[in-house]
């Protein structure tokens, strides 16, 4: 199947930098489970599909021999580049279904945030060709954070709200989204022996600007953005203010969970 994925890498265009510093690292569980699951302690070869600015490469630097993270943007590979000093990691500009990579090369291959942006079928017909007999494939999903103290929380909903509404007003995220899940799921069952579904958590301190610098990561934001919309536009200047003045300097925590869709090969 042809796709046009021009628009998705212009998407993820322009902000990689910030993109890199404010968003959060796969959750410490998530290695344990998939090594468990392959049955091998220290993976040979670890693939990360759509691995933007390497965040969820670089987890596994000191879990798996190599590891290889995969990306269509030149913009977020040039800051995973420059973010990455392990010897045993690296990158390579390509495609969820167009790798590259040779016939059942990895013991592991990890998806995170990044796999609604990639044809299903297409995708995991490579998936299958590069994973190993018995390796073990994860589709990684970040909930919202929720955020404390409460009132912060409820000023990131109202924003987040806010945002959305604009977002589909203009059909920024709707004209760029061609599948729904449960056409991912669907080919994740017939590619397959075993699939699981479940959750991890995740918590960290952030202050103010961390949390502010969280939500200019969305994608959808920055669309908005260079469309010409104002941060007063989608509420990000109330967002901001409110943060500010409940926390000041100070730090406090933000949970988040983590929809783990896994399958053994």
């Amino acid at each position: 199947m042809s796709t046009d994925y021009t628009d998705m890498i212009k998407r993820f265009s322009g902000f990689a930098e910030l993109y890199n510093q404010f968003r959060p690292r796969p959750p410490d569980d998530l290695g344990n489970l998939l090594t468990h699951w392959a049955h091998i302690d220290f993976p040979e070869l670890v693939i990360d599909l759509g691995c933007g600015t390497g965040l969820s490469t670089r987890y596994w630097a000191e879990r798996a021999r190599q590891v290889i993270g995969i990306d269509p943007s030149s913009d977020m590979l040039q800051e995973a580049q420059v973010q990455t000093h392990f010897p045993n990691v690296s990158y390579r500009q390509g495609f969820g279904h167009q790798t590259g990579l040779p016939d059942h090369c990895a013991d592991i291959i990890t998806c995170c945030d990044s796999l609604h942006w990639m044809e299903p079928s297409s995708t995991f017909a490579e998936i299958v060709r590069v994973l190993r007999p018995s390796g073990v494939f994860a589709w990684l999903h970040c909930s919202e954070p929720v955020m404390t103290p409460w009132e912060v929380d409820q000023a990131h909903r109202k924003f987040w709200q806010t945002s959305k509404a604009a977002d589909e007003a203009r059909a920024v995220t709707g004209a760029a989204l061609r599948w729904s899940r449960a056409e991912y799921i669907q080919c994740m069952q017939a590619s397959f022996r075993y699939v699981c579904q479940l959750q991890l958590h995740q918590a960290g301190m952030s202050h103010a600007e961390q949390l502010v610098g969280w939500v200019l990561t969305y994608g959808h934001v920055q669309s908005l953005f260079k469309l010409g919309v104002t941060e007063a536009d989608i509420g990000l200047d109330e967002f901001a203010q409110t943060a500010h003045q409940i926390l000041g300097k100070t730090s406090s925590p933000w949970y988040v969970s983590v929809e783990v869709s896994a399958g053994i090969r």
